[in-house]
């Protein structure tokens, strides 16, 4: 099975099957999916790349997308295209807007950025309890993504991972493949931010680091990830029964 599917307009679209879990069980191929925006599946006219894009997308069956965007972002990028049988929801679940590309120099860019994804787990509680919900209860693929499909989508699919019981190397590792796609995010920004260029030299990179230290942070506050999911979301252990009977085998 291949975990990187590979488009033209999309940089960071993955499969997260085939991960093994602690209890010997493996999360199901096809299921699953991360990605960057899908608003680059709306093809101009003459967009013969584009077009392709979107029937192979098509062609994956995905019955729910989770939009983790702002609105305002949508309003500008476009949401996914609207395709008969598929629902689409938009879960903001970052409430304190931040710009990677000025963090300063002077700044540990790793942690700075695992401080961010901290008050995403708070701030955005009621999303992602809804997220979590929506992913556990879904009865065809489903697909989440933001912008770049690297910090909101890493760190919901790092949440999904771990409740999973796939081992937390594997989730580092799984958040640390944006990597692949950094050059090709980084010339994305840069075609919607005319004449501007990244000050800060790390941008769009996604080393295990970081997820790292979110996970640390989230055991820190909360003893567990499951912890932080039955506290802070108010989720009690039937979600993960539930997510494990839907994704795993």
């Amino acid at each position: 099975m291949t975990r990187h599917l590979p488009f033209a307009r999309l940089h960071n679209f993955r499969d997260l099957g085939g991960y093994r879990t602690l209890d010997g069980r493996t999360v199901r191929w096809g299921r699953l999916y991360r990605s960057d925006a899908l608003s680059k599946l709306n093809p101009a006219p003459d967009d013969d790349a584009g077009r392709a894009d979107r029937e192979r997308y098509t062609g994956l069956g995905i019955r729910t997308v989770i939009d983790l965007r702002y609105p305002w972002e949508i309003a500008a990028a476009g949401r996914a295209p609207e395709i008969p049988g598929q629902t689409w929801v938009n879960l903001s679940v970052e409430h304190r807007p931040y710009d990677q590309a000025v963090i300063a120099a002077d700044v540990d860019p790793w942690r700075h950025l695992a401080d961010r994804y901290l008050e995403v787990a708070h701030d955005g509680a009621g999303e992602l309890r809804q997220a979590l919900g929506l992913i556990a209860s879904a009865e065809g693929p489903l697909v989440f993504h933001c912008a770049s499909g690297k910090d909101r989508t890493g760190l919901l699919a790092a949440l999904v991972l771990v409740l999973l019981g796939v081992h937390e190397d594997d989730v580092a590792a799984d958040f640390a493949l944006t990597e692949r796609a950094t050059d090709r995010l980084l010339a994305d920004w840069k075609a919607a931010h005319e004449g501007r260029e990244p000050s800060w030299p790390g941008f769009g990179r996604a080393p295990e680091a970081i997820m790292r230290l979110f996970l640390a942070d989230l055991s820190a506050q909360f003893g567990s990830v499951q912890g932080y999911v039955t506290e802070h979301l108010g989720m009690d252990e039937g979600l993960t029964t539930r997510l494990r009977r839907t994704l795993l085998e």
